[in-house]
């Protein structure tokens, strides 16, 4: 891995204004980056990308690099761009495996952190380290939101998320588990027991509804609920995947490993026209899934569904499946917007000042609650933003 990592890092042209550094959402120093590699400044260079993006080991697995760093590599124009991300990881995972973080002193602020995804984490690491005292909240038993329980394994090993979550305990980050801000405990119960500022960073992870005939049927399941925990379902041998986003290509190719031998995703439209990752849709193709285009379901029923071409009138048909799941979006679960008067728009996403804050002052948000679903490093660099307006915050409010 060792002299792979090295020859990918060579075909790096040293661009004076790299133009990858601008595609990347948290601007990740990648030209520096390979130059302190190769001049064996690892450890440095692994610091640095942490310091601009504590999730840099878990990006580099799972960034769209196509769309983001590698898709704007100069190179592209006469051969393949620089593997930023193989690079990016290999730092990464050394630094990650060989420093370990000293508790900082206390500044004599607390924050809480509802919801421990991409953004919760990244915020922890970033005042953590600045000797504020983290609390972090999580509804499920373990925490990293999506990056858990949204992300197949064969595309990010656990274990790496678990070596972060063993140095955010380093720095003092106290992980409170199984319990839901909005319903346990709310958000005034939180200023109640003096935290200064308050994150929400809960993603959104209530899957839509199809709101067809059949929905309600025993081989019918969520792709996100399927996510969570792939080995307790019985999903059959022929597999029907309705939408076509990058969760979609996740429960697909989760399905293929997990003894289906038949999976196709279904999807209304045109290939041209998916909303999933280019890259994700070759990866599905190359697992073995298959696609079925120009047909919107119009009844589930129990041996398979009923479907519609779209792009022929009056045209039905029948399709056989054992399981069917359905992927067509996500929506914020609003139990605590709704119990903490935090204003929201139309889709239930948190609206936001230019600073990051909510409706509530001191309530602070960023991630999938704001955007809707994105990807991890756009979550990172809000939380970056927020970050800083927090600590603003604290220190015109509190000091």
């Amino acid at each position: 891995m060792n002299k792979y990592t090295i020859d990918l890092a060579n075909t790096c042209l040293g661009c004076k204004k790299p133009s990858c550094q601008t595609g990347c959402p948290v601007g990740t120093p990648i030209e520096t980056m390979i130059r302190m590699f190769l001049s064996g400044q690892i450890a440095e260079a692994g610091e640095m990308l942490f310091k601009n993006n504590p999730l840099s080991v878990i990006c580099s697995l799972v960034c769209p690099h196509e769309k983001h760093c590698e898709g704007h590599c100069v190179l592209n124009k006469k051969k393949t761009a620089v593997s930023v991300g193989a690079i990016e990881h290999y730092i990464s995972d050394f630094y990650m495996n060989s420093k370990d973080f000293e508790k900082p002193e206390y500044n004599g602020h607390n924050v809480a952190i509802v919801g421990s995804g991409p953004a919760g984490i990244a915020l922890a690491f970033i005042l953590a380290s600045k000797g504020y005292k983290i609390t972090m909240y999580e509804g499920q038993s373990k925490i990293g939101g999506v990056l858990r329980y949204g992300i197949p394994d064969f595309r990010l090993d656990k274990r790496v998320l678990d070596k972060l979550i063993d140095k955010l305990k380093q720095l003092g980050v106290q992980i409170r588990r199984n319990i839901m801000i909005g319903k346990h405990l709310t958000i005034d119960d939180l200023f109640r027991d003096g935290f200064k500022a308050i994150f929400v960073g809960i993603g959104v992870n209530i899957p839509k509804k199809l709101n067809i005939k059949g929905e309600s049927l025993g081989h019918v399941h969520y792709a996100t609920n399927y996510l969570k925990d792939p080995a307790s379902y019985d999903i059959g041998k022929k597999v029907i995947i309705l939408g076509a986003g990058n969760v979609a290509m996740d429960a697909a190719r989760t399905a293929a490993r997990n003894g289906a031998k038949d999976v196709t995703v279904m999807y209304r439209k045109g290939e041209e026209n998916m909303p999933a990752e280019r890259h994700e849709i070759e990866c599905a193709k190359i697992d073995g899934v298959k696609f079925d285009f120009y047909k919107e379901p119009v009844e589930i029923v129990d041996d398979g569904l009923i479907y519609k071409k779209t792009d022929e009138k009056d045209i039905t048909g029948f399709e056989q499946a054992d399981s069917i799941f359905i992927s067509i979006s996500q929506s914020p679960n609003d139990i605590l917007v709704k119990n903490a008067n935090i204003n929201v728009d139309d889709y239930g996403l948190i609206s936001l000042d230019d600073s990051g804050m909510t409706s509530r002052p001191g309530v602070f948000s960023a991630g999938d609650i704001v955007t809707g679903a994105r990807t991890v490093v756009e979550a990172v660099a809000l939380s970056k933003k927020v970050a800083v307006s927090i600590q603003e915050y604290i220190a015109k409010e509190y000091t």
